[in-house]
């Protein structure tokens, strides 16, 4: 297919967006869950030599926002990535996150101002023609070899997630004056975000592009599922936007994880239960105490973890920040995950209950058996002495 450079048109541009110019990039999101937690303080220290930061947003309007414990942000070098064939400098870096979740990071800037059908076709090949999975685990294994000694429960889980953010630093129109973030319409990004090649009903925008957000004439934010466009003039290589969204899809994938944790531990329970209420019923006690030992500690964990997440970052005030971060978790259906998981602990719970009425039921069917038995043992003892006598 020709071309006519990396960044090169794919196809005709819009007449809307036809002359506008844009300077940015995007970066490329992989989240993983690799334990229960990670001590962020253990961790600067064995990171300390590629000098790791704990940063946070730093808008104005961001003190609205807290973080219990800011996560530590590492850079990891540079790479080189293939996307419709065509090569990209890309740079690597990393998110360390309390809670037990690594978010690596792969921006890959322009280095020169394109027009924005360009920027378009550029976007659709870093979404969807690269593969990043080799360098990402190739990264993320190197990462967790050094973080070893501050992971607790160390494990990769196979539930990932991933976000892609398109940053457009400045937006000019043919004759270079800037011009304001406004100026795109729902119909100009949908090719960008939504992968539409045709020309969508203005209901199907609204439904599909609701989350719209701007504070200043020259921010812009859109949020969807899977990725975002994000127009902002800060000179920093990640804004605060790309900061909540981030934290945000982290939280996501605790919530995902737990939720597919518990889901497959409701059948092992069902199975360990009936395992539990066979056998010799002498040792249904033994039986009983071990599986709600295990059923507590699942809840335990479980429980634990969901309210860390939860209260890794608390909002204030419905500020700009502020209500991108919710319209994100709302995006990304938070609340449904967490009421999945609810519910999943709940079942959990009210078998523990229903179990440990059954063992403390057995337990006193044994005390009144025992007590029976010693009766009877004192009656017939009597009675032999009664004869001997």
């Amino acid at each position: 297919m020709p071309q006519s450079s990396a960044f090169g048109s794919l196809s005709a541009p819009s007449p809307a967006a036809s002359s506008l110019k844009v300077r940015g990039g995007a970066t490329l999101y992989r989240i993983y869950d690799v334990g229960y937690s990670i001590d962020l303080e253990r961790a600067a220290s064995i990171l300390a030599a590629r000098t790791p930061a704990r940063v946070r947003p730093e808008r104005r309007e961001a003190e609205a926002i807290r973080i219990a414990n800011l996560p530590i942000t590492l850079p990891l070098g540079a790479s080189r990535l293939a996307a419709g064939g065509f090569s990209y400098d890309v740079e690597l870096s990393a998110r360390i996150f309390d809670f037990g979740v690594v978010s690596l990071r792969m921006r890959v800037p322009i280095p020169a101002e394109i027009g924005w059908q360009a920027f378009v076709d550029f976007g659709n090949r870093i979404g969807s023609g690269i593969d990043a999975q080799a360098i990402f685990d190739a990264e993320l294994a190197r990462l967790l070899a050094e973080l070893a000694p501050a992971v607790e429960r160390m494990g990769v889980a196979a539930v990932t997630e991933d976000y892609t953010v398109f940053r457009v630093a400045a937006l000019h129109d043919g004759s270079g004056a800037a011009l304001p973030a406004g100026s795109l319409t729902d119909g100009d990004v949908v090719p960008l975000l939504l992968g539409e090649e045709r020309q969508l009903s203005e209901a199907a925008r609204r439904e599909l592009l609701p989350h719209r957000f701007s504070y200043y004439a020259d921010d812009l934010a859109i949020l969807t599922w899977d990725n975002a466009l994000v127009i902002d003039p800060a000179p920093d290589e990640e804004t605060d936007v790309q900061y909540v969204l981030e934290f945000a899809n982290a939280q996501l994938l605790e919530l995902r994880y737990y939720d597919a944790l518990l889901d497959a531990e409701l059948p092992r329970m069902y199975d360990r239960v009936a395992d539990a209420r066979g056998g010799v019923r002498g040792f249904r006690n033994r039986r009983f105490r071990e599986l709600l030992g295990k059923m507590q500690q699942t809840v335990a964990d479980s429980t634990e973890i969901v309210e860390r997440v939860e209260n890794s970052l608390k909002v204030t005030d419905d500020v700009y920040l502020a209500r991108i971060y919710a319209a994100a978790l709302e995006i990304f259906r938070g609340r449904v995950w967490r009421a999945g998981i609810d519910r999943k602990l709940s079942i959990i719970r009210e078998t523990y209950a229903m179990l440990n009425d059954e063992a403390q039921a057995a337990r006193s069917e044994a005390l009144e058996i025992a007590i029976v038995v010693l009766i009877v043992g004192e009656i017939v003892i009597a009675l032999f002495q009664n004869r001997a006598l």
